[in-house]
């Protein structure tokens, strides 16, 4: 009995995407329901096995000033890096692709940060912000500002690491954005051109409509590493001081890890994925209908 075509090329075509599935489950999908699961329970300790509670670590956490403070941290880091990022990267992307003099040296430069490691980009940023005789007070002792503790006041500390975050993350985002320039049809430049269109006119009515498409990407994507931020803290900051750095992934990790409060991370992870979720589902939502695939 011969088989449909079909058939014949769905057993080939199901053992190739096997592995991958199995990856995909095994290092993804499945930690994520253990995830859920764990934050039903309470940590098993050496002669306490995990007991059911329920909801109560959802409940806990909002009377936790920490992990308020760590969500209203992760607020105001997202609602700083990811504007700016796309601006700053989409800028940097049109600045390299127009003809000018060492655009390649250009592109070096503005992707040289994000091949560095996460950890010494923290260490050269601690020479930067270093209260005295860093490069940053160097320049402002020139003009007769005094020394400042960026990293070691409320008031700077947060701020300094949205810089550096910007900074290790525009030039990634470039490439993107480059890639999306160069499919732009130059002609469509050159008619807005010849009917008048100034500069902020081609870049309002035809660069930005056409590069939406990786906006939407680069929206999705600097959302959620604005929400996995945690190597730079980690170096730089630790979370203090007094919590003023403390971000949602590193109050995971320092739960979990540091107090071995399995429970509560797990908790805490799993509200961290429903915002990212809802996140993404609203922005294809609402930005998809605005975005024109070509």
């Amino acid at each position: 009995m011969r088989h449909p075509p079909a058939l014949r090329h769905l057993l080939p075509a199901s053992l190739m995407l096997l592995p991958a599935v199995v990856l995909l489950g095994a290092f993804t999908h499945l930690p994520a329901v253990q995830t859920v699961i764990s934050a039903l329970y309470t940590t098993p300790k050496a002669n306490r096995p995990a007991r059911f509670i329920g909801l109560d670590h959802y409940r806990y956490l909002l009377d936790d000033p920490v992990f308020l403070k760590a969500a209203w941290n992760n607020l105001i880091f997202a609602a700083a890096t990811v504007p700016a990022t796309i601006l700053i990267s989409l800028g940097m992307a049109m600045l390299v692709s127009s003809k000018i003099r060492g655009r390649g040296l250009a592109r070096l430069a503005f992707f040289t940060p994000t091949v560095l490691p996460m950890i010494a980009v923290g260490n050269i940023w601690l020479f930067f912000y270093t209260p005295g005789y860093g490069l940053l007070d160097q320049i402002a002792g020139l003009f007769g500002f005094g020394a400042t503790n960026w990293l070691g006041s409320q008031e700077t500390a947060l701020g300094a690491i949205i810089v550096v975050a910007i900074w290790k993350e525009a030039g990634f985002f470039m490439i993107f954005y480059l890639a999306a320039l160069t499919q732009i049809p130059p002609q469509l430049i050159e008619a807005a051109t010849l009917e008048g269109a100034g500069p902020w006119a081609r870049f309002r009515r035809v660069i930005w409509p056409l590069v939406a498409p990786t906006t939407l990407f680069v929206l999705v994507n600097a959302i959620i590493n604005a929400c996995r931020m945690v190597d730079h803290v980690i170096v730089m900051t630790r979370g203090g001081p007094d919590n003023a750095t403390t971000l949602l992934l590193l109050y995971v990790y320092e739960t979990g890890f540091r107090f071995w409060d399995t429970g509560y991370a797990a908790a805490i992870s799993v509200v961290l994925l429903v915002i990212l979720a809802l996140a993404g589902i609203g922005q294809f939502i609402l930005l998809d209908r605005k975005v024109h695939y070509r």
